[in-house]
């Protein structure tokens, strides 16, 4: 078995490994940092499979975690709005979602998408294994740098669109970055392109949270009083995401 094809399967192990523990932090229910870490090891495990999107070892297991993902995106975006209703002393507000946080855990945990990406997990070795003994793996580096590239140039041209969606942009740099981290040499980037895509990446984010806590507002009467700051804070997150987009500008418009 080559390297690479080596180096893969001990990366989704780990990953594995990572998973269970998110897991049984999970029912502990103690733990605020547990569905983060479950998104992470996910972000990760599915940046790795992306490249290699059309090896049919790895797409089962790449729409499992792309599920389970889409399933736990909201229950994060619930505990980052407590953690920042807590910050600003909005007591009774906290306390009116901590129940709908321990029942989105609830949910969850017995939702069919966790087992189902462990028991993908499971059949995964063997499926990728088998699939380098049939020599379906050959090429693989090179697919995966075609890839790489394509994505690089993906985010260049939305880059220079003047009518750029900072949503598509926002995707699009955490493809790049996710990718190029779980394959840093074929991805060709330098540390201060990835620095100046994380950057860009963490403006975009800011400006995503504050968008989604106003649209919340509009349904959550309790957040009302929030709404004049963080509609300012908005403006001051675009111009820092726009601030950042255009330093990232230089490392992909040639």
């Amino acid at each position: 078995m080559g390297s690479f094809i080596g180096g893969e399967l001990q990366q989704v192990l780990r990953l594995q490994i990572t998973l269970y523990a998110c897991r049984e932090r999970l029912l502990a229910a103690t733990d605020p940092e547990a569905v983060h870490d479950l998104r992470i090891a996910l972000r990760k495990l599915r940046s790795l499979l992306r490249p290699l999107r059309g090896v049919e070892a790895c797409d089962a297991l790449q729409q499992q975690a792309a599920e389970l993902g889409r399933i736990s995106g909201p229950l994060r975006d619930l505990e980052v709005l407590i953690g920042h209703l807590q910050a600003l002393g909005m007591h009774d507000a906290v306390s009116r979602r901590q129940s709908r946080l321990l029942d989105g855990y609830r949910a969850l945990l017995a939702d069919a998408a966790l087992p189902a990406l462990f028991a993908a997990l499971d059949q995964w070795p063997q499926s990728w294994r088998q699939a380098a003994a049939d020599a379906e793996l050959r090429g693989l580096t090179k697919r995966v740098e075609r890839r790489l590239t394509k994505q690089q140039r993906r985010l260049a041209e939305a880059l220079v669109d003047p009518a750029h969606d900072r949503h598509r942009l926002r995707l699009l740099i955490k493809r790049v970055r996710y990718g190029a981290e779980a394959y840093p040499k074929p991805s060709g980037l330098s540390a201060k392109t990835l620095a100046r895509l994380k950057a860009a990446q963490s403006a975009l984010g800011d400006w995503h949270d504050l968008l989604q806590r106003l649209q919340r507002a509009e349904q959550e009467a309790d957040l009302a009083a929030c709404v004049d700051t963080w509609r300012t804070a908005l403006q001051a997150a675009e111009e820092r995401a726009d601030l950042a987009l255009l330093a990232l500008q230089e490392d992909f418009i040639s």
